[in-house]
C-alpha cells in the first residue's frame, strides 16, 4: 500500500518560517541589512565653523539682552555717598520703564516712567557722561531747593541731615558737605525729570544742568552687588 509523503511541498522562493516571524513581530516583514555606506562625518572645517555661528548667534543674543534687558555699572564718583560709594558696582534693570530697540536709544514700548525717589543711570546732557542720580521731581511738579532741602508742590518735604523722605520712602542722604547750589521754584514741563546726588553738597546734577528727558534715562539701578571687592546685594 503506497504511503503518500506527508513531507511539507516548499514551493521556489518561499520562506515559510518568514511569515510566522513575520506575525510574531507585529506584521513587520523583515528589511535585511542595508547595504548602504554610512554617511559621511562632517569635515573639521564645517563643524568648526558651525561651531563659530553657534558662538555668534550666542553673542549675539548676550548683547542684545545686555543692551535692552539688564546692565552693571561701575559708579565713578561719590556723588550719591552715603546711598552708592565711590567704585560700587550697581544691577541695572534696563526694562523698568519700557523696552529699547537692542543697541538704540529707540523705544518699541513704554510702560511707565520714572518716579520720585528713583535712582536711574542717564547720560549727562552736557558731555554725554554716564551719570547715577536720584529723581525727586517729575512732570508737573512745582520743585524748589533750598539749602540742599527739597520743597515739592509748596511743602517741603521730610529731611534731616541723614535721610529724606520722597513718597513715603526713606532714603540716605548726606548734608556733610553743605546743601550745595540752590534750585528753582520752577515747574518741571511735560516729559521731563528733575534728578539730584545724594550728597547734596558735592554732586554735579540737575541744579546745573537743569531738567532731563525722562526718556533718556537709560535704566533703574536696583541694588548695588559688589563693594570693595566683595559681593552684597544693597537694594536702592
Amino acid at each position: 500500500m503506497d504511503r503518500r509523503s506527508t513531507r511539507p511541498v516548499i514551493l521556489p522562493g518561499h520562506n515559510p518560517v518568514e511569515p510566522a516571524l513575520t506575525s510574531a513581530l507585529g506584521g513587520s516583514r523583515f528589511q535585511g541589512v542595508s547595504s548602504e555606506e554610512p554617511a559621511p562625518r562632517p569635515s573639521r572645517a564645517r563643524k568648526l565653523a558651525r561651531d563659530a555661528l553657534s558662538l555668534m548667534v550666542f553673542v549675539s543674543v548676550a548683547l542684545s539682552a545686555r543692551a535692552s534687558l539688564a546692565d552693571h555699572y561701575v559708579v565713578p564718583t561719590g556723588s550719591m555717598i552715603p546711598t552708592v560709594h565711590e567704585g560700587d558696582r550697581v544691577f541695572v534693570s534696563k526694562a523698568a520703564y519700557g523696552l529699547r530697540l537692542p543697541l538704540s536709544s529707540t523705544w518699541l514700548l513704554r510702560w511707565t516712567g520714572p518716579a520720585r525717589g528713583d535712582v536711574v543711570v542717564l547720560e549727562s546732557p552736557t558731555d554725554g557722561t554716564v551719570l547715577l542720580k536720584r529723581v525727586v521731581a517729575r512732570a508737573g511738579d512745582e520743585v524748589e531747593v533750598r539749602d540742599g532741602r527739597l520743597i515739592l508742590n509748596g511743602k517741603e518735604v521730610r529731611c534731616t541731615d541723614h535721610d529724606e523722605t520722597l513718597d513715603g520712602k526713606t532714603h540716605p542722604l548726606s548734608l556733610d558737605a553743605g546743601g550745595g547750589p540752590d534750585f528753582g521754584p520752577a515747574k518741571v514741563p511735560d516729559g521731563k525729570v528733575l534728578v539730584m546726588g545724594d550728597n547734596r553738597g558735592n554732586s554735579r546734577d540737575g541744579r546745573m544742568f537743569g531738567f532731563v528727558d525722562a526718556a533718556s534715562v537709560l535704566g533703574r539701578a536696583l541694588a548695588v552687588y559688589s563693594r570693595e571687592g566683595s559681593l552684597v546685594w544693597n537694594e536702592l
